[in-house]
């Protein structure tokens, strides 16, 4: 079980967004770079980071501020936003990105997400951004018909290393993960999950370790986190615990 503070990026500063609205950015560190060691010294075992201007641009736009993320910290990162093609996937696996999220390109092309996944075994996330269900594509900007079930089952068998859900309407409203949803999700695929958007506090990180939670690789944790709802020692002691059981 993981628990993934998130970096999210915007204009090279590191931000939280609300339920993806970029006109509501709230700037929380102007060094990302430092935020990524606070997190690393905190003791997480992983990185979640998000190039929000590169999600909606659709290639990257905070490129300088992952690069320095990653010459700062030896934690495993994995990092979404704006990667749509081949070169952009071999480009910052090279760099070394650990793994990559794939969200717009999974719904565009599915294709090239499971080209890259073979090519790479383990190194490509599926990410899956939902709106009451159906999945959200281009930085959140529009919804498709496509519902978010059947979008994860599309990859069955493709060898990606993990699916990172987001219910969209949660995120950054602290009003705790959407655990019907992302249990409902895990339990049709074989494919790790990781739930995504709303996480409030310790209560959400309680329950991830209820016995059925176990099937999800874990969760990303976000606004809890920078404005101190959720204390990062709790939270991790609550997380070796159930690595240690």
């Amino acid at each position: 079980m993981i628990l993934f503070p998130a970096i999210d990026l915007k204009e090279g500063r590191c931000v939280r967004l609300v339920r993806g609205e970029m006109d509501k950015a709230t700037v929380f560190n102007d060094d990302p770079a430092a935020q990524a060691a606070a997190f690393a010294e905190a003791g997480f075992e992983w990185l979640h980071v998000v190039d929000l201007d590169g999600a909606f641009a659709g290639q990257s736009r905070n490129g300088a501020a992952v690069e320095a993320i990653l010459k700062r910290i030896r934690l495993p990162v994995q990092l979404g936003g704006g990667i749509r093609d081949r070169a952009a996937i071999e480009g910052w696996l090279e760099k070394g990105v650990t793994r990559v999220i794939l969200g717009t390109v999974a719904v565009r092309d599915p294709a090239l997400v499971k080209e890259a996944a073979r090519a790479h075994p383990g190194r490509v996330v599926v990410g899956i951004d939902a709106k009451g269900g159906r999945v959200a594509v281009e930085g959140w900007a529009e919804t498709s018909e496509m519902a978010a079930v059947d979008l994860a089952r599309a990859f069955e068998d493709a060898g990606v290393a993990a699916i990172v859900y987001t219910d969209i309407d949660r995120d950054g409203m602290l009003q705790g993960l959407n655990w019907a949803s992302t249990l409902e999700l895990a339990a049709a695929v074989s494919i790790p999950v990781i739930a995504s958007g709303g996480l409030a506090g310790i209560g959400d990180v309680e329950r991830l370790m209820q016995p059925d939670a176990a099937i999800l690789e874990g969760a990303i944790a976000g606004r809890a986190l920078y404005d101190g709802r959720l204390d990062p020692a709790a939270a991790l002691a609550l997380v070796k615990a159930r690595q240690a059981a």
